[in-house]
């Protein structure tokens, strides 16, 4: 597996990881991919390191793929930044939105994370204690019309 850059780890403005809300159109409404860990009760999406020589569109989508098992575009430029903080170190996310073109039955990490589809309005609960939270309570008027 390819390895993030330290020199990005280092610089505090820069995002160290990047996310994706992934999003299906399903009839007339909306519907985001949510992902956990098994056996955990909290919710989120897509999320992960970006790899040495990866934009940071390819490790979105990457990381959409490898832990949900997601395949789409970006749509757009970064919708924004979330930080948060694991063992003492800070992280910065920068935050996409992504068109799913095409989901699949089996993934890389299905045997250890759960993948759910729900309307925006149920993501919006679900994703109450997670740190995008800020971010999705200002976009999320606009998410349609991300995907037109």
């Amino acid at each position: 597996m390819p390895q993030h850059s330290e020199r990005r780890r280092r610089d505090t403005k820069a995002p160290h990881q990047v996310a994706v809300i992934a999003l299906r159109r399903k009839k007339d409404d909306l519907e985001v991919c949510l992902i956990r860990r098994q056996g955990s009760r909290t919710w989120s999406i897509p999320k992960g390191f970006i790899d040495d020589g990866d934009t940071r569109e390819q490790a979105a989508l990457t990381e959409a793929h490898e832990e949900a098992g997601l395949q789409g575009r970006v749509r757009g430029r970064t919708i924004g930044t979330y930080e948060y903080q694991k063992r003492g170190a800070r992280f910065v996310v920068a935050v996409y939105v992504m068109e799913v073109l095409r989901t699949q039955s089996h993934w890389m990490e299905e045997s250890f994370r759960d993948r759910r589809w729900a309307p925006l309005d149920d993501a919006t609960s679900l994703l109450k204690k997670h740190p995008v939270r800020r971010i999705w309570n200002r976009v999320r008027p606009r998410l349609a019309s991300r995907l037109r």
